[in-house]
């Protein structure tokens, strides 16, 4: 059993993770979200809600406290979010972080997945790759988690690749995302201070 901090719980990827793991596991869950009325019913046995920004002191270093497992699916200033987090955990002695960001963002799509979708033809990217330039420069034992564009299909039929391979595939299920992140919230040396890239195979 793990300690896993949700954070950006009410997200489509937090949310379909949350449940995944309600499933699949016996982990106890710290779910962190703006408004965390979204989250619905809380089991009352394994979950918990915090309320508050990632970038509030105080609100993250209280979600901290006893975890074992972050992760982290955002959206908006990833490069101050990544920067908060990885600075609260260094604090908190809290090692294992798993951080959503985008395929593209070291151009690794080929051409037969679609370039177009790189970095240097979609500078919209650029906050996915400053957050995972961050996280890659921490002594975090971290995975930066790099999906296709992802979609409700309930399957969890998935190729994994490792910075520096060629992205697999355009596209990839949310649930096909949390069991990956299962696994890794499970097995610390698995991906372990890696960007792993994940599409259907």
């Amino acid at each position: 059993m793990a300690n896993v901090l949700i954070i950006g719980a009410t997200g489509s990827i937090g949310q379909v993770t949350r449940q995944y793991f309600l499933e699949h596991t016996d982990d106890q869950l710290t779910l962190m979200a703006r408004i965390p009325d979204r989250l619905g019913k809380l089991n009352e046995q394994r979950e918990r809600a915090i309320q508050g920004n990632v970038t509030d002191t105080q609100i993250l270093n209280d979600a901290l406290q006893k975890q074992d497992v972050v992760f982290a699916a955002l959206s908006g200033n990833l490069p101050e979010m990544a920067t908060a987090i990885v600075s609260a955990m260094d604090r908190a002695n809290v090692d294992r972080l798993l951080f959503i960001t985008s395929m593209g963002i070291y151009n690794e799509i080929p051409a037969s997945v679609g370039a177009d979708g790189n970095l240097e033809h979609n500078p919209m990217l650029q906050t996915y790759r400053d957050a995972a330039d961050i996280i890659e420069a921490s002594d975090l034992n971290y995975t930066v988690i790099r999906p296709g564009w992802f979609d409700n299909r309930d399957d969890t039929d998935y190729q994994v690749t490792k910075k520096g391979e060629p992205f697999g595939g355009h596209d990839v299920s949310r649930e096909s995302i949390a069991d990956l992140v299962m696994h890794l919230a499970h097995d610390a040396t698995y991906g372990s201070r890696d960007s792993l890239g994940i599409n259907r195979k």
